[in-house]
């Protein structure tokens, strides 16, 4: 009789190849982790390396909870280029000489982006308008407007300012950046933004996402050594690092995995999402605190 392959339920911490779609490394791993059941804790965009956390198996039914947390980045900022897509990918639309511009005016241009602030995403980006994603519209030479979000950038340091030229001989700073921001947050529209403020244009040319929440770069793999070993992190390690731990005893495990709402100790109001582990480290639930009861989000137990 042979032996059924079964993959584990975790998480798998990729390191993105650039040129890959976030969909491409999910049907890379549905190849390496010979499962269909994989899905992604938020899009990271072609051209950008780094961080993507991947759910395999049941820890599929965290990943909507895990896309909420906040993200970091390392990233190179062009200024004195604007670009179709805000980023290297896009053909250039203007170019202006940027070398007149110093650090004092870049740094108060960096402020004003910094905290709780409106974004308007970039066109090409994989926000639904009226049903229809925002980078299908503005392929098909649509003119449409994306209303702004509010997203925050906890955040936003330059760390080198370069003399550079352009291909096209315009003199251009590229400026070597770190951002810390929650879900949602373009860094190619802070790049965008960033240019315009300052009055010569702007754009992304290198990113690289080095966390997501509690996933750091450091236990992230490339798609090439998942190949040669499948690292999957355990649902509850994972569930652990992510979220906020209530530890019950036997018979509370049982009431919560029968579909009973328990009462749950005041500290987890207002928390969010929070994991429940039963005796010898179980974990059963993701739940919310509604009322002063635990309300399940997704059972494991």
């Amino acid at each position: 009789m042979t032996q059924k392959h079964t993959t584990p339920d975790g998480l798998v911490i990729v390191d993105k190849p650039s040129g890959f779609t976030s969909h491409d490394v999910v049907a890379k791993m549905r190849g390496i982790a010979r499962t269909r059941r994989v899905g992604h804790a938020g899009t990271l965009d072609p051209m950008a390396t780094g961080v993507l956390v991947l759910g395999v198996e049941r820890a599929t039914k965290l990943l909507g909870h895990l896309a909420l947390t906040e993200k970091e980045y390392l990233g190179t900022i062009r200024l004195g280029q604007n670009t179709l897509t805000d980023d290297a990918e896009g053909e250039i639309t203007s170019s202006t000489d940027a070398s007149g511009l110093n650090r004092a005016a870049i740094d108060a241009g960096v402020a004003k982006l910094t905290g709780d602030i409106m974004q308007v995403p970039s066109k090409v980006s994989a926000i639904k308008i009226d049903g229809v994603r925002s980078y299908k519209r503005a392929r098909e030479g649509e003119e449409f407007d994306i209303p702004a979000r509010p997203v925050s950038v906890s955040s936003f340091t330059v760390y080198d300012i370069r003399d550079a030229v352009a291909a096209d001989g315009t003199p251009v700073l590229d400026l070597v950046v770190s951002v810390v921001c929650s879900s949602g947050t373009y860094i190619r529209a802070l790049a965008r933004d960033l240019g315009a403020d300052l009055g010569v244009g702007g754009h992304l040319t290198a990113l690289r996402r080095t966390r997501v929440g509690p996933y750091k770069l450091d236990s992230a793999k490339t798609l090439d050594q998942l190949q040669e070993k499948l690292n999957v992190m355990p649902i509850a390690e994972a569930a652990s690092a992510a979220f906020p731990r209530w530890d019950v005893d036997a018979r509370r495990s049982r009431l919560l995995v029968n579909g009973v709402r328990l009462e749950m100790p005041e500290e987890y109001a207002g928390a969010g999402p929070v994991a429940v582990f039963g005796p010898e480290g179980r974990f059963l639930a993701l739940v919310e605190e509604h009322r002063g009861k635990a309300k399940s989000l997704a059972v494991f137990g």
